[in-house]
């Protein structure tokens, strides 16, 4: 009588790399195949895939599942869901798992960071020291404003909303309202008022955007609302480009009717040359780096231990939320 066969490991692709040691565990529990999302060959590697780890540029879509008969779970290296067609997965019995507490603290840092450079005018020497008369000129002449004396206002009170109001409130003494689709958040460990949006973006010197990109969401904040923003306030977007109307902020700075801009995601991504923002003063443009740090990064590749838990028939810690 002939031995059974060895039972075949899984395979888990992945798309859009991975840091090192979260790889490395992976390999030692399944077979793995880098593939890139936009590789011709990714389409005949989904047809024996058990797991595949994306991030942002990967999209699975109906199309994308129908390719993979085998698929049992969908693991995003990230926070977003928005490039995974969640209800698809669920009807097919495909598990989604994703980060949601990966890049919290990086984001929330890069934030206030980005904050203090639209707030204080460093004016930092480049391959040259001014000369003494630059020197005193710039020195008398530039001014910038303190935290403690401003309000920041966050449109989603989840965990970066929470860790941008943390730092604001408890690290600088500012004074924090926000507005959540929850009327109860939970407890905050900061002092913070939930205000209505139109109180929000009246009464915030420091708007920070923080909502991901459910229906519903696309130009969230528009013509409409930045009419309603202080002239001297600041406009934040580290969430999702799409619910900004990046048209409506280029008009504004224009007509200096914003202080100054952070973006740092775009709609579409990268952004394409000839962006309305691009040149314009005391705006900061960013390459989607919010949470491009080395322990962030490495948080979101241990995705990879919910792929296993789906596969060997456990609970996965981050499922993706039902809604």
């Amino acid at each position: 009588m002939s031995e059974a066969s060895p039972k075949k490991s899984p395979l888990v692709l992945v798309t859009e790399g991975s840091d090192a040691r979260p790889l490395e565990w992976l390999k030692q529990r399944a077979r793995v195949i880098q593939v890139r999302y936009d590789d011709p060959a990714l389409t005949s590697h989904l047809a024996d895939a058990d797991g595949v780890v994306v991030r942002t540029y990967t999209k699975v879509t109906a199309e994308f599942l129908e390719a993979a008969p085998k698929l049992r779970v969908v693991a995003r290296g990230g926070v977003g869901l928005e490039n995974i067609d969640v209800p698809a997965c669920r009807a097919r019995g495909v598990e989604v798992v994703y980060t949601p507490d990966a890049n919290t603290l990086a984001v929330g840092d890069f934030v206030i960071g980005g904050i203090l450079q639209l707030l204080r005018p460093w004016a930092a020497m480049g391959d040259r020291v001014y000369p003494p008369a630059e020197f005193k000129r710039i020195r008398n002449t530039l001014r910038g404003r303190q935290l403690n004396e401003l309000t920041i206002g966050i449109l989603g009170m989840g965990r970066v909303g929470r860790r941008v109001g943390h730092i604001a409130a408890s690290g600088f003494g500012m004074r924090v309202i926000y507005n959540d689709l929850l009327d109860d958040v939970g407890p905050l460990d900061f002092p913070a008022a939930r205000v209505e949006k139109d109180r929000l973006y009246r009464e915030s010197d420091i708007l920070s955007l923080h909502v991901d990109m459910r229906e519903g969401n696309e130009h969230l904040v528009g013509r409409g609302q930045i009419a309603l923003m202080k002239k001297d306030a600041l406009l934040i977007n580290t969430s999702r480009g799409e619910v900004l109307d990046i048209d409506a902020v280029a008009a504004a700075m224009r007509e200096k009717r914003l202080a100054g801009v952070l973006i740092d995601v775009y709609d579409p991504e990268p952004p394409a040359d000839g962006f309305p923002l691009a040149g314009m003063e005391n705006v900061l443009l960013t390459p989607h780096m919010a949470a491009r740090t080395y322990t962030a990064i490495e948080n979101m590749s241990w995705v990879v231990r919910d792929v296993i838990e789906v596969i060997e028939g456990r609970a996965p810690g981050y499922p993706a939320p039902k809604r």
